[in-house]
């Protein structure tokens, strides 16, 4: 009864809203197309690396909650940005958003260098601590300490991706990832399996064709930046540090950062748990995270441009088209997931043999589907709040709902059901399930309650 109302609530939508709907498809379909071309690198890497074995195909499923884990500072601090840049841009402030670029960019340089360092260093331990089965603990440390030498490349796209995102440029991003995932694409095969010049290099090939597509990217996004013909420019002297406007960083992005990283520890934890019951599972859990991010990719380009939108309502000091952008997202993120994953439901053993052919992977893969699969349209309700709260700079719900998720119910569920009441892989799946449809539920929940909207006062950025 009471999620009825509040799905009532969030989808009365009118007829004025057609606009806005058109304003967010804009922004949000290049932002779509732009993460499932992230997701490609992914995907590329499985594809061709499972061609080899389960061993290769687990390794970059290992090795990627790991990174993931250091990468969302990053993304934290660039959204960061993005709100920032939205609201300025709101305001009609040019100015502060070239400002708040050159800090945007400043500020990932920094912390880009820092945890290169510190994940390289740590490699070694963390893959021991997950229990890392030996036939694939050489297999994940190399792909780990190449991919991590390239973290600065990464955050060099997410300056470029971030702060054009912030005043409503999302076609450019786009353009430059579709050229970095078709080199990717080129490169993989060729390093993989040694065609051409090239010698066969495994693993170890599919993580440095990954790094040279980045490298090419963070490249084009600094002379795109530099150059300031899209409607913001990066100037050198704006890259000299504020203390009030890292301040400001911190404030927006560290507690959703902290909630991602801490999310991201917690799906680490659970590859540890994956990992006890051996490769085969290992196989099934990266290609179903795999498949479902996929799908997902649309959900998360809706909240993002969401954010856009309501961080510039925000800035104009426009609450109510602010509320409404949210009701609209809505609409839109649920007649995409409600399809999308009714095929993984019906057909996920199909997808699943795509990547890998070993009997037992493919069953667990086929179950992981059918139980997980209708808790992603809660999530993608979820994800469009979140953008919401991004946008007007209220954070701290984030990181309660992104701790709650991992540490309060999936972690301790799936270690309860897997291990204490002896249901294996299936207890995972299930926690995966719970966590996902209660935390959704809490999130609408705080969104109703309004006070997101009062988050930043834009009048003292």
């Amino acid at each position: 009864m009471i999620f009825t109302k509040i799905i009532k609530s969030l989808l009365k939508v009118e007829k004025s809203d057609l606009g806005i709907f058109t304003s967010l498809i804009k922004i949000a379909f290049p932002l779509m197309l732009s993460s499932l071309l992230q997701t490609l690198y992914n995907i590329t890497d499985a594809f061709f690396l499972g061609k080899l074995g389960k061993e290769e195909l687990s390794a970059p499923t290992i090795a990627f909650n790991i990174i993931f884990f250091l990468v969302i500072f990053g993304m934290g601090m660039s959204m960061a940005g993005t709100t920032l840049i939205a609201q300025s841009k709101g305001k009609g402030d040019d100015r502060k958003v070239d400002f708040y670029l050159g800090q945007t960019a400043i500020i990932l340089f920094s912390l880009s260098i820092v945890l290169s360092v510190i994940g390289i260093l740590t490699t070694d331990f963390i893959l021991h601590l997950l229990q890392t089965p030996p036939d694939v603990f050489e297999h994940t440390h190399n792909y780990m300490i190449i991919i991590l030498a390239g973290l600065p490349f990464m955050f060099g796209f997410f300056v470029l991706q971030g702060s054009l995102q912030g005043i409503g440029n999302t076609v450019t991003p786009l353009w430059v990832q579709a050229i970095t995932i078709v080199i990717n694409v080129i490169l993989d095969p060729l390093m993989i399996f040694g065609l051409l010049f090239f010698p066969p290099l495994g693993v170890v090939g599919a993580a440095l064709a990954t790094l040279i597509a980045r490298s090419i990217a963070s490249i084009i996004a600094l002379y795109i930046l530099f150059k300031g013909n899209k409607g913001i420019k990066l100037r050198f002297s704006d890259m000299i540090p504020r203390k009030e406007s890292v301040l400001l960083f911190l404030r927006i992005g560290l507690p959703a950062s902290i909630g991602q990283a801490l999310s991201a520890l917690g799906f680490t934890v659970l590859q540890g748990l994956v990992n006890y019951f051996g490769t085969a599972v290992i196989a099934a859990f990266g290609v179903g995270n795999r498949i479902i991010s996929l799908y997902n990719q649309p959900a998360m380009g809706i909240s993002r441009a969401t954010t856009t939108m309501v961080g510039q309502s925000v800035g104009a000091k426009d609450i109510a088209r602010a509320r409404r952008v949210v009701r609209v997202s809505v609409l839109a993120i649920l007649a995409f997931l409600i399809p999308a994953t009714a095929l993984t439901f019906f057909w996920g053993n199909y997808f699943v043999k795509f990547f890998v052919n070993d009997p037992e992977t493919i069953w667990w893969g086929e179950i992981l589907f059918k139980i997980v699969s209708p808790s992603v349209i809660f999530f993608g309700l979820f994800t469009v709040v979140n953008g919401a709260f991004q946008g007007a700079g209220d954070t701290k719900p984030i990181m309660f709902m992104s701790i709650a998720r991992l540490w309060v119910i999936r972690v301790p569920l799936a270690f309860l059901l897997a291990l204490m009441f002896n249901l294996g892989p299936l207890g995972i799946w299930i926690a995966m399930f719970v966590s996902n449809i209660s935390v959704s539920l809490f999130g609408i929940a705080w969104f109703r309650r309004g006070r997101w909207v009062y988050a930043v006062d834009v009048d003292k950025i």
